[in-house]
This record gives C-alpha cells, sequence and structure tokens, in this order.
C-alpha cells in the first residue's frame, strides 16, 4: 500500500489528515542467524520493503487501529491495553504502547493507520516493522526522548510479551538502524555496531519466497532458545565462566556432550560456529575478498540451520540446492526463523535475470509451486516520509 493510499484510508476512516507519515523497513540477515538471543553477532540490513503508518493524536483516551491490508480494525482504552488472544495483529502496537508507558512516556489515545509491502510469514520481520514504526512514530508525535537502542527494546519487549515470541533484538535493531547501501555487524552482548558498504555494482542480495510458513515456526522458535539455555546451565557447571553460547567453544562442547545430550550438543555447536562465520563474513567484506569465499560461508550457515539447528523445511533445502546450479549464484541459506520463508542468494548483478528464470522453473518442476522472488536494495530505517 503506497503512501497516498495509507494517507487515503486514515482520513476515510478517521474524517482527518494524519499528522505523520512513518515508514518502517523489513529487514534481511545476511548471516548470524539464532545468534542474537545467545548473546552473538548477526548482519542485518534494512530493505526497501516498508509498513507505513499514518497517525494523529486524537484528543481522546482511546487507541485505534486501522490495519490497511486485513481490512480489520482494533478499539481499546489506553487504560484497558493488555495481550489479545489467538494472536491477535494489534498486540504488536498494543505492545508497544505498553512498554512506552512503562518507560515514562505519557501516551494519549490516538489514531493509526497502517499498511506495507513486507510479505507475512517470509521472514523479513514484518512484525518488527510494526513495532518499530509506532515505537518511533509516537515518540516524533509525543517528543519523548528515547533514543533508537530504547525504541528497540520497547518493540522487542512487545513481542516477547504480546506476541509470546522469544525473539533476540536483532529484527527490531534492524528495522530501527538500517543504513542504505550498508550491512550492519551488531554485537548482542554489547550492542556495539558497525557498518560495512555493500556493493550492488557486483552483487544483489536476491530473496526466494518458499511461500511456505508453518504453522510450528514459533513454537519451535522458542524450543530452541530454552534449549540453548540449557545448554549453557550444563556447560557452565564445566566452566563458570560461560555465560552464554557466546562464551563457549567448540571442545567445550564436545568434551560436555554425553551430559548435553546430542540435541542440545547439536545447537550448541551450531551457534559457536555460527558466530565464527559472521566474523569470517565481515572479515571478507573489509578486505573486499573474492564473493565465491562469502558464498562458501552462506552455504555452510544453511547446512547448520537444515543439520545441527534443524530449522529448516524441504521447500528451503530445495531452493538451497537449485541455487548451486543457478547462474551467477555465489552462495544461498534460508533465512530468519525457520520452517518457511525465505532464501537468501547472492547473485552477480549482470545475472539476476538469468538466475530468477532457473530458480522459479526449478521450484515449479521440483515442487510444482509458484515462487516469488524479491531483488533488494538495502534502505535507510525507520523514519518520516515527506509527501
Amino acid at each position: 500500500m503506497t503512501t497516498t493510499e495509507i494517507s487515503a484510508a486514515f482520513t476515510q476512516h478517521y474524517g482527518a489528515a494524519p499528522d505523520l507519515l512513518v515508514r518502517a523497513p523489513g529487514r534481511i540477515n545476511l548471516i548470524g542467524e539464532h545468534t542474537d538471543y545467545n548473546d552473538g553477532l548477526v548482519l542485518p540490513a534494512a530493505i526497501d520493503r516498508e509498513i507505513r503508518f499514518a497517525l494523529r493524536l486524537n484528543g481522546t483516551d482511546r487507541v485505534r487501529l486501522t490495519a490497511t491490508d486485513l481490512h480489520d480494525t482494533y478499539e481499546v482504552a489506553v487504560a484497558d491495553i493488555k495481550p489479545l488472544p489467538g494472536g491477535h495483529w494489534a498486540n504488536y502496537q498494543l505492545g508497544v504502547v505498553a512498554g512506552l508507558l512503562r518507560a515514562g512516556v505519557a501516551v494519549p489515545g490516538f489514531d493509526c493507520a497502517f499498511g506495507g509491502d513486507v510479505p507475512g510469514g517470509a521472514g523479513l520481520s514484518s512484525s518488527a516493522a510494526v513495532e518499530c514504526g509506532i515505537a518511533w512514530g509516537l515518540c516524533e508525535l509525543l517528543h519523548a526522548d528515547l533514543d533508537r537502542m530504547k525504541l528497540a527494546h520497547i518493540a522487542q519487549k512487545a513481542e516477547h510479551e504480546y506476541a509470546k515470541v522469544m525473539c533476540g533484538l536483532m529484527d527490531q535493531f534492524a528495522s530501527l538502524f538500517g543504513r542504505a547501501g550498508h550491512v550492519v555487524e551488531l554485537d548482542c552482548r554489547s550492542l556495539e555496531y558497525c557498518y560495512f558498504p555493500f556493493d550492488t555494482d557486483d552483487c544483489r542480495i536476491v530473496l526466494c519466497n518458499s511461500g511456505v510458513k508453518h504453522a510450528l515456526a514459533d513454537s519451535e522458535y522458542n524450543t530452541r532458545r530454552h534449549e540453548c539455555a540449557r545448554g549453557v546451565e550444563i556447560l557452565q557447571k564445566h566452566n563458570p565462566a560461560i555465560k552464554s553460547l557466546r562464551d563457549a567453544t567448540l571442545p567445550e562442547i564436545e568434551a560436555a556432550k554425553d551430559e548435553l545430550g546430542e540435541v542440545i550438543a547439536r545447537r550448541c555447536r551450531y551457534v559457536v560456529e555460527e558466530n565464527q562465520r559472521v566474523i569470517d563474513f565481515t572479515k571478507q567484506l573489509a578486505e573486499h575478498n573474492s564473493l565465491s569465499k562469502v558464498g562458501e560461508l552462506l552455504y555452510a550457515s544453511h547446512a547448520g540451520l537444515r543439520d545441527d539447528y534443524q530449522v529448516s523445511c524441504p521447500e528451503l533445502d530445495t531452493l538451497v540446492e537449485l541455487s548451486r546450479q543457478a547462474p551467477g549464484c555465489y552462495g544461498a541459506r534460508m533465512m530468519g526463523g525457520g520452517f518457511g520463508g525465505c532464501t537468501l542468494n547472492l547473485v552477480a548483478t549482470a545475472e539476476v535475470k538469468n538466475f530468477l528464470t532457473h530458480m522459479k522453473q526449478g521450484y515449479h518442476d521440483q515442487l510444482g509451486l509458484k515462487l516469488d522472488t524479491y531483488v533488494t536494495t538495502l534502505a535507510d530505517g525507520v523514519g518520516e516520509i515527506f509527501e
């Protein structure tokens, strides 16, 4: 939905023009999957798929929300905000309002219409975009003095408490801190971050959407988080300095594998190896080394997610295998929580068209499924839209 359409929908629903228009991007993550909630390293970027918001304070005590893409509305008094059952779409905004109130922001009644082109269930963090857009927009309207990192934590808490997904900080961070033409490495322990230019003259980031969204994705995500926490508890018995899997080494995991058990040992091993892949990836970017080496790291990441972390699915595996024979593809892996969503592919710019043809035909031939693809552009983080 375009900015003009969002603005028009707002005026139609609420009888006046909005005071503020906001855009909040979805995100990709080049590498560093499921490492954020383990105090690890991630390498995300904001992209040119975004949720757009029209906002206005309404002079009452009521929050009025319109989800234009869903053709649905929700209204509640600020004082009565609480998590809604059944995975209601309004939980993301309501959780943010609750977080702002907890942070000392006096949030009055407001009107909001929102919609956009971040596909749900594709692993592009449409939920984080919704959270971060409403958080930043309300702070602008209310002149609240909260920095972007604080807003990222408020949005993450909304996901935990209202959407019941125990996510790390990466998705919210990427939506707020994105920079056009760059990827950003975030240390999820220290919260230090560093931008790396990503040259699209030689290579593009292409997403292939499996079209699959398994219902178990969120529950298995939380299970993986618990498995990692259990691994830390066991490893701490042998080395009290291990506060998270960020501190563990492969020899320590191997030494404790009988106590860990096969499943938890595999989870721990994947996280340790994936953190090292992020370090190796950014080193390649900084030194402008060969894209084929970068691509090998992506394929290794996917193998770990498939075999040790066990969050892939047949559709994602098929797409990654198809990419190996695709024109101009340096590397690919599944991206996001897992069990569906997109694969991320690094593709030579001159071969993007041929790559898309190969992937769409192969996906149809092997699985009988239609493949949606997105050639991404790296974008700025959350901000105001000026008409």
